[in-house]
């Protein structure tokens, strides 16, 4: 037998090649970084928010979009391009961004998030794997009384479909964490999204591909896929750099790469690349950085401590394939960071980050099977490929294995489009 090959050795990867293990299949991962988790899932947010699983697509982003073809503050940004894939991606994304299309895409990536926690959960507590992680809610903060009182109604749909969430007033933001104490006078109000969590998801990878490991799993690292093989309506061999692999199954989990290996096996993804960039600090003061992980609403930075190190995550830049980053596209960033936790770290030794992340237009993943017999999707994530890993590659692992799913596929599968 020729095993089951994942391609891609990110969140979602790995996690597929574990549940895989775990069910007694041969398993081999590709990447063509030295170790897992060397791109989209070495620097990202760290929440894991099923309370932040709106659908980007919306009766608003539009005038966002085109706000950012003259503005370089806003939170979406857009580049003219002369790239047809963009331009077809951008026309579905416009499609969704209707009331209608908004709640339905957010109701599908809600069940899944939920899903998907519940899965990380019993990883985390079967393998004992500890990832700084922070389990006691995330916070999601207003500058403004107006943005908050949108920001209430917006979740509103969220709360219908039985996830919680607390409305707080500046006085219990402090009680919850008190390092947001300095900020008390600029925060309006809060969420809080009990259930929610955070962690390092670099150090999740790495940690279960040790697991992994531990299973039998062969990591072959420093390998570019380059295309697949195909015949007989099935994928009959991976071909990399470096040789021809044969495959009774194919995982495909590469990102925002995924396009790119499908297209040459007849498969069209409507996955499109959308830059974020990421910012760490050291902590130089414990009682003063953050214990819960959250969100400036206003600004749309994300933040999350992870051990001695402070997080923060800003900005969808629509600019293709381009990785390329520079100390001014992280400005907003530390200019949040220092007013709400102003002493909590090192903000003269910060690193930087950005990577792509795969994003569909409306909003869910695209997982489960193909017009080819043996090869399996798994992305199309977005940014909220952390929150979604474990559930994804559970829900993929079970088509595979001809289980029964735990939870429905309708919305999240490639026939959709």
């Amino acid at each position: 037998m020729a095993g089951i090959v994942v391609l891609g050795a990110g969140v979602m990867g790995v996690t597929t090649a574990y549940y895989l293990a775990k069910a007694g299949r041969a398993v081999t991962v590709l990447d063509r970084q030295p170790e897992a988790a060397a791109e989209t899932s070495f620097a990202n947010a760290g929440l894991i928010a099923p309370g932040h699983s709106n659908a980007w697509a919306s009766p608003r982003a539009p005038l966002i979009l085109l706000k950012s073809l003259w503005r370089d503050d806003t939170a979406l940004r857009f580049h003219l391009r002369l790239d047809p894939a963009m331009w077809r991606w951008g026309l579905q994304f416009l499609a969704n961004c209707t009331t209608e299309r908004n709640r339905h895409n957010t109701l599908i990536k809600l069940g899944l998030a939920r899903y998907s926690r519940e899965k990380l959960i019993e990883l985390r507590q079967a393998e004992r794997i500890a990832y700084d992680e922070i389990v006691k809610g995330c916070i999601y903060l207003y500058r403004d009384p107006a943005h908050f009182e949108t920001g209430q109604r917006a979740i509103g749909f969220l709360k219908a479909q039985g996830y919680p969430f607390e409305t707080i007033d500046p006085a219990e933001c402090v009680r919850l964490d008190p390092a947001l104490a300095p900020a008390r006078d600029k925060i309006a109000g809060a969420i809080f999204a009990p259930q929610d969590e955070s962690g390092d998801c670099h150090a999740f990878v790495q940690n279960l591909a040790r697991v992994c490991e531990g299973l039998g799993v062969q990591f072959r690292y420093g390998t570019t896929v380059r295309g697949l093989e195909t015949g007989g309506g099935r994928i009959q061999a991976v071909v990399t750099d470096r040789e021809r692999i044969a495959a009774d199954q194919v995982v495909l989990a590469l990102g925002s790469y995924a396009p790119q290996i499908a297209r040459g096996a007849g498969i069209k993804l409507p996955i499109y690349p959308v830059k974020g960039y990421s910012l760490t600090l050291p902590i130089k003061d414990k009682t003063a950085a953050p214990t819960l992980g959250g969100v400036d609403e206003g600004a749309l930075v994300a933040f999350a401590r992870m051990g001695d190190r402070l997080r923060l995550t800003a900005t969808a830049d629509f600019a293709g394939y381009d990785t390329s980053h520079k100390p001014e596209n992280f400005a907003t960033m530390l200019k949040v960071a220092r007013e709400l936790f102003p002493a909590a770290a090192h903000y003269d030794q910060p690193r930087y980050w950005a990577c792509l992340r795969p994003m569909t237009p409306d909003g869910p993943p695209i997982l489960g099977a193909t017009r080819l017999d043996n090869l399996f999707l798994n992305t199309g994530s977005g940014h909220m490929g952390w929150t979604m890993a474990c559930g994804s590659s559970r829900l993929v692992t079970d088509l595979m294995l001809g289980r029964k799913p735990d939870i429905p596929l309708q919305g999240m599968t490639l026939d959709r489009y």
